[in-house]
């Protein structure tokens, strides 16, 4: 349920609200809009009738949120979330890249990686020490060892980390070197682990899962956002559908689409999306246009000799020169807010 104040309710008024709210064993959300106050309420609103607040003054309607997603959705938080990564701001109007390698494969790999994303702009160090893979023969990772590599080389180039976390027992091993976890596309619905890392207070960053729907997605994100500590950012990484020519289709759709329907930020990852190099760039430059808050891009010194998904990873001329187009598009993309606004 939300309640929506009348644009000229005093602090007193919503108070008297949100007082009640507390008495009727509930919590709250409390969201200064532009012209109204909207107050989200928390819990198993059977409790209280809808229409009770109603009558209360400097109230000017509450209204029941159908969706099954309440915490994530719109209607209940209807202005922006922005993510706050220890200063860099991800939802706020900026476009914010992630950047690093598939897997981490030793420290002077991930420190020469992350010399070429911060060249490039990256504000954020990707890069995996546990690495879900299809094959059980295929490198899975160096784990902590890893985890203590891409934190130095971060550390070093005042870089934030993103590295993905795939089992509860490693929770607080990997939140200990990580500034966002990832929940991976193979976990997006593995609800103990999403209920765990929302507990966490770190940023989560949710990949969409291969063949998940935007419902699925947004109700996944709901088992996060219920823990009321740790944040969202959506990622979408494409989805499984009966395309060859690409590792998976790029749903570019999806970035709109979540804008609109929930408040946490939504960026891309072009590289998963397609699977193909030589497509990274063009993708990362629809996203911008799309209306993402960022993209997390994969990178290495060698892609040619990676350890993993080296077909899909940009050398570091390749990275820059899309850097450059996207920073264009990011300049032209304020232009337009600035027309619509």
């Amino acid at each position: 349920m939300i309640i929506i104040m009348k644009n000229n309710a005093t602090k007193e008024q919503v108070a008297h609200v949100v007082k009640k709210i507390k008495e009727a064993g509930l919590d709250v959300n409390v969201d200064q809009g532009s012209e109204h106050v909207v107050i989200g309420v928390k819990g198993d609103t059977r409790k209280i009738a809808t229409d009770g607040f109603n009558a209360y003054e400097g109230v000017e309607r509450s209204v029941k949120i159908s969706k099954s997603y309440k915490l994530t959705s719109r209607e209940f938080h209807p202005q922006d979330t922005v993510v706050d990564v220890d200063g860099v701001k991800i939802g706020d109007g900026s476009f914010v890249t992630m950047a690093g390698p598939c897997s981490i494969e030793g420290l002077a790999q991930i420190r020469e990686t992350a010399r070429m994303a911060k060249v490039g702009g990256a504000q954020i160090l990707r890069g995996g020490a546990f690495k879900p893979r299809t094959s059980p023969y295929a490198f899975q990772g160096l784990e902590e060892e890893g985890l203590k590599y891409i934190r130095q080389a971060a550390d070093e180039l005042d870089m934030k980390v993103i590295t993905e976390v795939m089992d509860e027992s490693h929770i607080e091993m990997v939140a200990a070197y990580s500034d966002i976890l990832q929940i991976g596309a193979r976990n997006m619905q593995n609800y103990k682990l999403l209920q765990a890392v929302g507990k966490t207070g770190k940023p989560i960053g949710l990949k969409r899962g291969i063949s998940g729907t935007i419902d699925e997605w947004l109700n996944a994100a709901e088992y996060i956002a219920v823990q009321d500590k740790s944040p969202v950012i959506f990622i979408e990484r494409g989805i499984r559908t009966y395309e060859p020519m690409t590792r998976n289709t790029f749903d570019l759709s999806a970035v709109p689409l979540i804008k609109k329907l929930s408040h946490f930020p939504i960026i891309v990852d072009p590289s998963h999306g397609t699977g193909v190099w030589d497509l990274v760039a063009p993708m990362a430059r629809a996203g911008v246009a799309a209306g993402a808050d960022g993209m997390i891009v994969e990178i290495h010194p060698d892609p040619a000799n990676a350890w993993s998904d080296g077909q899909q990873s940009l050398n570091e001329k390749t990275y820059l020169k899309m850097m450059q187009e996207v920073d264009i598009l990011v300049d032209a993309m304020k232009k337009i807010k600035q027309i619509e606004a």
